[in-house]
């Protein structure tokens, strides 16, 4: 768990004052009741992991384009994962899809270890240097191919997917943890978020909320 209490440096009585709207009107508003989650939403500067040009509208109610034809989700969808995941301070989590490092930036509030995979290097280098700004040392950013996962250091309490695939990529469930939660969007044209969680060899499928993300993209043999 992320011990930081640097983050004061990087906000001004604006930014603090739009965070705390955002986690007010569109994160407890619609239902989120975790105290963790939403702790580390107040106390994430979202304004840190845009470009430029989006910090104007870094706590908006939308997904924002992060460069590369990717985007940072809109709040209410990392809290929502993030619940999802049920994360708890000895968790090590699994991330797909490191985008600007945002996600991996509010479980690094809440757990101890998140290990987050991109494949964009451009994007890799950028949440790294995010991170390392924040003085947020318990993500490692591993630049690969997120279909894979990250055997070497499996098994993982939680796995949060930030692309979305056609179906569950089998190597995520075999990287689960016993009693571990997959949360994942899985669809094409429609999608849906989806909660799997694990007991021994059984994978229960527990349908949420429909989304949009992006496709999860792979060299994956067909």
């Amino acid at each position: 768990m992320s011990e930081n209490n640097e983050f004061a440096l990087f906000d001004t009585p604006e930014t603090k004052k739009l965070r705390e709207r955002m986690v007010e009107q569109q994160i407890k508003a619609r239902g989120i009741s975790n105290r963790n989650v939403i702790a580390a939403m107040l106390k994430v500067p979202r304004h840190m992991f845009v470009p430029d040009d989006m910090v104007p509208y870094a706590y908006d109610d939308y997904p924002l384009p992060i460069g590369e034809g990717q985007t940072i989700s809109q709040p209410y969808i990392v809290a929502l994962m993030t619940e999802l995941l049920e994360p708890k301070p000895t968790d090590v989590v699994l991330e797909i899809g490191t985008g600007s490092g945002y996600q991996a930036a509010v479980l690094a509030q809440i757990v101890k270890r998140v290990y987050s995979v991109e494949r964009i290097s451009k994007l890799a280098e950028f949440a790294k240097k995010n991170l390392r700004m924040l003085g947020i040392n318990n993500v490692e950013v591993v630049l690969g191919d997120g279909w894979y996962g990250l055997p070497e250091h499996a098994p993982y309490n939680g796995i949060i997917v930030t692309a979305a695939p056609e179906d569950v990529p089998k190597p995520l469930l075999d990287q689960l943890a016993d009693e571990g939660r997959l949360v994942i969007p899985i669809g094409t044209d429609f999608q849906r978020l989806w909660v799997i969680r694990r007991e021994g060899e059984i994978f229960e499928r527990i349908p949420s909320i429909p989304v949009r993300f992006v496709p999860l993209i792979s060299e994956k043999p067909e």
